[in-house]
């Protein structure tokens, strides 16, 4: 067995350019893997609490997952825009391609927001129900945004200047939210507020867009959405961040062992930038604060110099394979995993649906209901795997 697996692992390693940082993409596949795990549970009341969000202030590993993506946008826009300006571009061409892709993340987001179907309920309406409810800002869709945004910095600005626009959107942002005033629905001016539902962050989306259309429909004063839209200036600057990050790996100045050790430090001083920050400006992913961009950011930095002095300096690459797999189709993961959830709720089974009957009736009276809950998710993932790995073995991958 054990020779099997490294026969499996070596094919899949060995199919890579010698030069390319496999610490990357294991760091991307390790993150689609724990976003697609932690979204499918078993049962939503039988989670270990490290694998739900922090329920408004704090953080949990969980909250780690999303902005690891992000990082990981900014890391590959480096590399991607580096090259098409060193090969003379056209920058609107770059800024063209950009927007393409951004808008189909966001339509995929909607496309994801819309699939579902309640087959048991027969006064059930789609059109009222998904279609005029749609929710409008979600994962996909920030990370368009987010690209986009980064991509026009990057091409505009020098180091610089892409300095200048992480750190004043950061300090903006808590400025915005700790000073700018508004009004509640009774009148009330607020300012300074980071409540539940009472922030301007909350303020903002519950103007723009209808209350059904936002996650929180039912937050009150506002309702609001955690991938809204003014919370979205911060994600751009963890992005910026990913840029850096993308300098520093294709700095062939610099060698991997001091890459690592830039890495692995200034991830520590932002880590513990971070959780200093958040003493007076709280650690909140829901409003992506500041502190949460600093402290998320540092453990992206710390995991990725860690890893890439496990695989890439010590060599220890075979246990790595999986990951690279996942890693090479993640939006593809992304949207399988999604729609497949989503169909094992829908359809009808025993008074219950398939996920229902199969966590009651195989996982919990065989695990438990917490590792029952677990190993439905560990399942899901394998099932998901044996996909991607056909798609990869095909040489497949989903691009947008």
């Amino acid at each position: 067995m054990i020779k099997l697996l490294n026969d499996y692992a070596t094919q899949i390693l060995g199919a890579l350019p010698a030069n390319r940082l496999l610490a990357l993409d294991v760091f991307r596949g390790l993150t689609i893997t724990a976003m697609v795990l932690v979204n499918n549970p078993g049962s939503w009341s039988f989670v270990y609490p490290p694998m739900l969000h922090a329920e408004w202030h704090g953080w949990t590993p969980t909250d780690l997952i999303f902005p690891f993506f992000v990082f990981i946008v900014g890391v590959s826009v480096s590399i991607v825009m580096s090259r098409e300006l060193q090969k003379g571009t056209n920058k609107l061409v770059l800024i063209k391609n950009a927007g393409a892709r951004a808008v189909k993340l966001f339509l995929l987001g909607l496309f994801l927001a819309l699939f579902y179907f309640n087959f048991v309920d027969p006064n059930y309406s789609w059109i009222e129900s998904q279609l005029f409810s749609i929710r409008v800002m979600g994962v996909l869709q920030r990370l368009g945004l987010v690209f986009f945004f980064t991509v026009l910095i990057v091409i505009y600005f020098k180091p610089l200047g892409r300095m200048l626009w992480m750190v004043g959107i950061l300090l903006s942002y808590w400025l915005l939210l700790m000073m700018v005033p508004y009004a509640t629905p009774n009148g009330e001016v607020v300012s300074g507020s980071l409540a539940f539902g009472n922030n301007l962050h909350a303020w903002l989306d519950s103007l723009i867009f209808s209350d059904v259309n936002l996650y929180y429909k039912d937050a009150k004063p506002f309702a609001f959405d955690p991938e809204g839209l003014l919370s979205t200036l911060p994600a751009v600057a963890g992005a910026l961040a990913g840029v850096f990050t993308g300098d520093v790996l294709t700095d062939k100045s610099r060698t991997l062992q001091s890459k690592c050790q830039l890495m692995l430090v200034s991830g520590l001083v932002l880590l513990v930038a971070g959780e200093l920050w958040g003493l007076i400006f709280p650690i909140n992913k829901a409003l992506w604060t500041s502190s949460y961009v600093l402290m998320s950011t540092g453990w992206a930095l710390i995991i990725l110099g860690a890893l890439t002095w496990l695989i890439d300096i010590k060599g220890y690459k075979q246990w790595s394979a999986p990951f690279v797999v996942f890693g090479a189709n993640a939006i593809g993961f992304y949207m399988f995993s999604a729609v497949l959830a989503r169909i094992l709720i829908m359809i009808p089974m025993q008074e219950t649906s398939v996920q229902g009957w199969l966590f009651s009736s195989v996982y919990q009276p065989i695990f438990g209901s917490y590792n029952g809950s677990l190993m439905f998710a560990i399942t899901f993932c394998l099932l998901c795997y044996l996909v991607m790995h056909w798609l990869y073995k095909k040489q497949i991958f989903f691009k947008v």
